[in-house]
């Protein structure tokens, strides 16, 4: 028989085990997460009873392509545009309780006598909570529309992305082995320079690479390229000294920002969901019961602080964003957890060999028992939130409401905020571009005429490499100059009067930033400190400043292309709906409506939902994650986020609008004994008789529907909304029981 490799067996084991845990879990609603732990436990070195994963080394590679995969998605519903939108008060929050939890998690670890890396890094882990196990668990609680539910979504996306800088940060200590300041600030600029270069150069280029290939990009071909592109910038990342992490999500951030990302995202869930699995196996293969016993009661005090810390870390932040008292609470509640970024810090500590071997399978334990007590804790934090409120003394409650009063009256936006908006998102990404362009010049130079071209003393190499890389930086040199300018028409006057108090000031800010970047050029080629050095700088910044309107035609063609590209998704959104708009007749209107999970026409056909008969509006396209129905046949099914074209008037759009778009109403929990299969025999007098099932009422009537029908010994299954009902039809039900035995005790009175 031919041999089947190792690598091959493994993979099966974890996959089979994966699958035979989540079942269970998903059967007992428990997190899926949990499972894959639990599968990893059972499959791993110390769990004996079932057979065991044999080579470890390679499952670590799978589960660090697991890692990038997840980065890669949670990019994909991340996108930059998400990270303005979340506002100062998830940003005020999220830092708060980010560093509220590392000092924490710091002074835990010192007090139990761990290492400082060891304490950093269960700080770090600590000030990380779920995205999958938040987000599942709202879901399951249709939470999504309560008010505190924008202020947890949003608190996690600023998570993430400083997640993705305490990789960075924590990398860089444990190489170092020590606290330099310097050196975190180093690579914090570093950090964001690269962020920000890769942004410009992705908006740029991959809207244009992807519409230039879009006839050529059938779903298999999309999957694969996105794929190559996400391990292109894992390797560019990994080469300038960052995480694959960090690469897999900035790319799949960029590819969220054009119009095939939605596609994309669902193109590659699949692929996620699988090395995710695989990856989380693997984190519960390092579970030792032996240790976890021996560091019991630590990981309980642990545990205790992680829910007491987010708790309070989340809601004081919350409290001090503005946030009310109760919506404060109950997003502190919602956080109580450590989840994905958690499972990665630890793995970089282990992989790095900086954090002592007891941390990881402790991390492991917290987040399994804090991920089992979120639903939990979610559920009741209504309740919760309510009585620490109602505990909360009249006077604090005055001076809260005084500062949250304060903090969400927004007045006019002071002055740095004013001059950011239209100085510094010019000055910022071209001076990235700028010292880009000098590096990559140089670098090129290097390449072919070596080092030896860069001398204390000028030579005619580095004079032509210097004036090649002035050159090509002199578009952007010109926009840190003098693009931006405010004029009349863009500002209302009180503002545009503002800023031309502070023109003189800016202007000097600008050339002192411009002749920078300058000497910045200049001193890759040549010593700063050489004569000519200084005699080039003025010479560069005249002749920008003098030729300047010969540049601007030229970077204003830049700067559109890229805004232009920043629109993509937009843009392609704008021009269905023009197409669309070329189907309406008269003075009617096409209009987009995105349909509530607590609407009542999910889950139904088009032609149940009667949109047509109530309101007289024609549905027109049904966009679903970028699958468009034109036009949608009467059997297709209504779900969940559905976009929704519909063609009427004002009147009849205003009115599908509030049954579309409805909003959640608090339900009380669903009684599934309450809800089943029961049968009902009409009688002649019944008022059913006669009449058709969809004019019946019987929807209505019973909160269910007609699944089958016995009539003359002949049975229809799922009968259609036009058949009509007659005497001595036996009907099959599945509805609410108690309202069907309501009916049918009508139906014995009129018998009677």
């Amino acid at each position: 028989m031919e041999h089947l490799p190792i690598l091959i067996q493994d993979l099966g084991l974890i996959l089979m085990a994966a699958a035979v845990m989540t079942l269970l879990f998903k059967q007992l609603r428990q997190p899926i997460v949990l499972g894959y732990l639990i599968a990893g436990f059972l499959v791993g070195p110390h769990f004996r009873q079932f057979p065991v994963v044999q080579d470890l080394k390679s499952i670590e590679i799978w589960s660090e392509i697991g890692v990038i995969f997840m980065l890669f998605g949670l990019g994909l519903e991340f996108s930059f545009k998400k990270l303005v939108n979340v506002g100062k008060t998830a940003s005020i929050t999220a830092t708060f309780e980010i560093f509220a939890m590392i000092l924490v998690g710091f002074v835990v670890g010192r007090m139990f006598g761990w290492s400082t890396m060891s304490s950093l890094f269960l700080g770090a882990i600590l000030s990380m909570s779920s995205t999958t196990i938040i987000v599942k668990a709202f879901d399951e609680q249709h939470l999504k529309g309560r008010s505190f539910a924008p202020i947890v979504f949003g608190v996690l996306i600023v998570e993430d992305l400083i997640a993705i800088l305490l990789l960075v940060l924590l990398g860089s200590i444990a190489v170092t082995q020590r606290f330099s300041g310097g050196e975190l600030l180093y690579s914090s600029i570093q950090l964001i320079f690269f962020l920000i270069l890769w942004f410009i150069l992705g908006i740029y280029i991959l809207p244009a690479f992807l519409r230039y290939c879009r006839k050529l990009l059938t779903d298999e071909i999309l999957l694969i390229v996105s794929i190559a592109l996400c391990f292109m910038m894992v390797s560019i990342a990994v080469r300038v000294g960052f995480s694959a992490a960090l690469g897999a999500f900035v790319m799949g951030s960029l590819l969220a920002e054009t119009s095939k990302g939605t596609k994309i995202e669902h193109l590659t869930l699949p692929v996620k969901n699988l090395f995710s699995a695989i990856f989380f196996v693997s984190v519960g293969m390092l579970i030792d019961p032996t240790v976890i016993w021996s560091y019991f009661d630590t990981i309980l005090i642990i545990v205790a602080i992680t829910i007491i810390g987010k708790f309070f870390g989340t809601a004081i932040g919350a409290l001090i964003s503005g946030c009310t008292i109760k919506n404060s609470m109950q997003a502190g509640m919602s956080m109580a957890q450590i989840g994905e970024f958690s499972f990665i810090i630890a793995t970089l500590g282990k992989s790095l060999h900086v954090t002592d071997d007891f941390l990881y399978p402790i991390a492991v334990a917290v987040s399994a028992v804090t991920t089992f007590t979120t639903p939990y804790l979610i559920k009741s934090s209504d309740s919760v939130a309510g009585w620490l409120n109602s505990r909360i003394p009249e006077r604090l409650h005055l001076l809260l409401l005084r500062y949250e009063t304060a903090m969400t009256d927004s007045g006019r936006e002071s002055v740095l905020s004013l001059l950011w908006k239209v100085h510094g998102i010019k000055i910022v990404p071209n001076s990235v571009m700028v010292i880009t362009i000098a590096l990559a010049v140089r670098y090129a130079a290097v390449q072919f005429l070596g080092e030896n071209f860069f001398q204390e003393q000028p030579t005619l190499e580095s004079y032509i490499a210097c004036l090649v890389a002035v050159f090509c930086s002199v578009p952007f040199l010109w926009a840190v100059f003098v693009s931006g300018r405010p004029r009349p028409g863009d500002y209302d006057t009180q503002t545009l009067a503002t800023l031309q108090r502070l023109q003189i000031g800016v202007s000097v800010i600008r050339l002192f930033i411009g002749c920078i970047l300058v000497g910045l050029v200049i001193s890759n080629f040549t010593s700063i400190y050489a004569l000519s050095g200084f005699v080039l700088i003025p010479v560069v910044v005249t002749v920008v400043l003098l030729f300047s309107r010969h540049f601007e035609p030229l970077y204003n063609k830049i700067e559109n292309r890229f805004v232009s590209h920043l629109t993509d998704k937009e843009q392609a959104e704008i021009q269905a709906r023009a197409k669309l708009s070329g189907l309406v007749p008269w003075n009617v209107s096409l209009t987009e409506f995105e349909l509530s999970q607590y609407s009542p026409l999910v889950a139904q056909s088009l032609q149940n939902s009667r949109l047509k008969q109530q309101f007289g509006v024609t549905v027109a396209m049904i966009d679903r994650g970028g699958n468009r129905l034109i036009p949608p046949k009467s059997d297709d099914l209504l779900l969940p986020f559905d976009k929704i074209y519909l063609i009427g008037t004002d009147e009849q759009l205003t009115a599908a609008q509030k049954v579309i778009e409805t909003k959640n109403v608090a339900e009380p929990d669903f009684d599934e004994e309450s809800f089943g299969l029961v049968s009902l025999v009409l009688n002649e007098e019944h008022p059913f008789v006669s009449k058709k099932i969809r004019d019946c009422g019987l929807r209505e009537a019973v909160n269910g529907l007609i699944v089958g029908i016995e009539r003359n010994e002949t049975r229809y299954l799922n009968p259609e909304p036009n058949m009509i009902l007659l005497a001595d039809d036996v009907l099959w039900l599945v509805g609410d029981k108690g309202r069907i035995k309501k009916v049918q005790r009508q139906n014995n009175t009129l018998e009677n």
